[in-house]
């Protein structure tokens, strides 16, 4: 069957909340286990879920029967699936008591893991889980079964995996999930295995569920589909054991935009989905994690953006609208003008041929010195470039300022003043004021008297982060009205600084 075959529907389980939950360190509560489904399924809209193992503990059965019950509610208790074991009654009763309605049954996919792990051979391993499998359909479950280690099965005892399908095909099995266990396979090996399976079964329904040991689990299930199979398994942010599973938001991506398939999932709601998998896990993902990442859709080099504002000639199908999300020009040394305007159109800010060169080079200066800088901060920027007027009568040429818990903070600068350089040193109660002692002691020298310091204000951007730039404007008192400098830096001393050396040009050269 071609992947490229108009129509065709690919079903994604989502097993988050099962084989996700076996990434070290990650164990949901009950009620993030309960949001993370309703997110599944309602939002996000895939078509099944996997989202616990039976047994194993009474936390794990409330999780699961408030699953089921809201399930029950929404309609959708027949896409809530449990996984189980080969135990007769123990799981199946554990699954029934939590409401469950879908066992999916964890039998041995390899002859070797059915010898070692089981003590059994074939014939009473399919025996057990022909008993299983008689119990749970007597008690309204819907059976899967997974071939656990089938990859291994399949490449060492082609002949047991055979063996066990044909043994128990006759049994009323709906999927039988067919897991790369140590994500062993490439394309190549997945493609042909399966297409066996489905050429020798063709009238089962099989799943196949990778691991991404190898980094292969996406491609994986691209081979996984163009050999025929329907049904692919997936994680939220890859989460899963060692490496993990496959993402669901490349799996999704992929299937959609390279092979051309129908999928329900929203794509709007990944993102959503994303951050609260992120959230609740603890795990936090790349920030150049494909689709979901914080910045997979930000151009940072300067002929990036050029190239996007005159013929969106590096923008592609794989666009940011259709994740709810944008696209960010990144703003630093690798910034030309096609980022600043791309950023100002988005303000809504509009700057002349001239104000935008000087902005852009304070932009590039501050890149160079390794700040961050955001959208966010470029208010900040442009009101401090636009306030400056170029007056140098006072340079700061060196400035260290140490403060510390319980402590009096002391200031040592230099400074050149005209062709002169003057050293101070003061202290005082915090960063700024034990600079404000060591400048007004230097510029006792030239006869300048500080103006008194009326009022000091101090903004971050909205949403900004610890490297954010801040803003600090002081107002000073006037001889016939009070005026205000404002300075500009990721550190909020600096920018009072900046503040006060402004304030001392402007009244120095007020002088001259």
């Amino acid at each position: 069957m071609s992947a490229a075959e108009q129509g065709r529907h690919i079903s994604l389980m989502d097993t988050t909340l099962r084989d996700g939950e076996q990434t070290q360190g990650v164990s949901f509560s009950v009620n993030e286990k309960v949001n993370i489904a309703r997110a599944l399924l309602q939002s996000l809209k895939v078509d099944r879920i996997e989202v616990a193992s039976a047994g194993v503990s009474e936390g794990e059965k409330q999780a699961v029967a408030q699953i089921i019950q809201w399930a029950v509610a929404e309609g959708f208790v027949d896409r809530v699936e449990v996984l189980g074991f080969v135990d007769y009654k123990r799981s199946v009763d554990w699954i029934v008591s939590a409401g469950g309605k879908v066992i999916n049954l964890l039998a041995k996919g390899s002859e070797k893991h059915c010898r070692e792990q089981l003590g059994k051979d074939l014939a009473s391993h399919v025996e057990d889980i022909a008993r299983t499998i008689e119990y749970a359909k007597d008690q309204g479950l819907q059976v899967n079964m997974y071939l656990e280690d089938w990859s291994s099965g399949y490449r060492d005892s082609k002949e047991y995996v055979f063996g066990l399908v044909s043994g128990t095909q006759e049994l009323g099995i709906e999927h039988y999930l067919l897991p790369d266990t140590l994500g062993l396979m490439s394309p190549r090996e997945v493609h042909e295995s399966l297409t066996e399976m489905l050429q020798t079964y063709p009238d089962l329904q099989f799943d196949f569920h990778p691991h991404n040991d190898y980094g292969l689990a996406t491609a994986n299930i691209m081979a996984a589909v163009n050999a025929g199979v329907n049904t692919v398994h997936c994680t939220i942010n890859c989460l899963g054991e060692r490496a993990g599973n496959a993402s669901l938001a490349e799996v999704a991506v992929v299937l959609k935009g390279k092979l051309g398939l129908q999928l329900s999932i929203d794509e709007s709601r990944i993102g959503v989905v994303s951050r609260m998998v992120e959230n609740f896990s603890g795990k936090w993902i790349a920030a150049n994690t494909p689709i979901v990442g914080a910045d997979v859709f930000t151009q940072t080099a300067g002929i990036h953006a050029d190239g996007d504002l005159k013929a969106d000639l590096y923008v592609s199908n794989l666009g940011p609208e259709r994740f709810a999300r944008k696209r960010i020009y990144a703003l630093g040394k690798m910034s030309g003008k096609a980022s600043l305007i791309n950023n100002l159109e988005e303000l809504g800010i509009s700057l002349s041929t001239e104000d935008q060169a000087k902005v852009l080079k304070r932009i590039v200066e501050l890149g160079d010195s390794k700040h961050v800088i955001t959208s966010e901060d470029l208010p900040f920027i442009i009101a401090d470039v636009m306030e400056s007027r170029g007056y140098h009568h006072i340079t700061l040429l060196n400035c260290y300022i140490n403060t510390g818990l319980d402590v009096e903070s002391t200031a040592s600068i230099r400074v050149s003043i005209g062709n002169e350089e003057y050293q101070g040193s003061g202290s005082g109660n915090g960063g700024f004021a034990a600079f404000f002692d060591a400048i007004e002691k230097i510029l006792a020298q030239k006869d300048f008297v500080m103006p008194a310091l009326m009022d000091y204000e101090v903004h971050i951007p909205r949403g900004g982060d610890s490297n954010a730039l801040t803003e600090c404007i002081i107002s000073w008192e006037g001889q016939n009205q009070d005026f205000k400098t404002r300075g500009v830096d990721s550190n909020q001393v600096l920018a009072a600084v900046k503040a006060t050396l402004r304030m001392i040009n402007l009244r120095l050269h007020a002088q001259s």
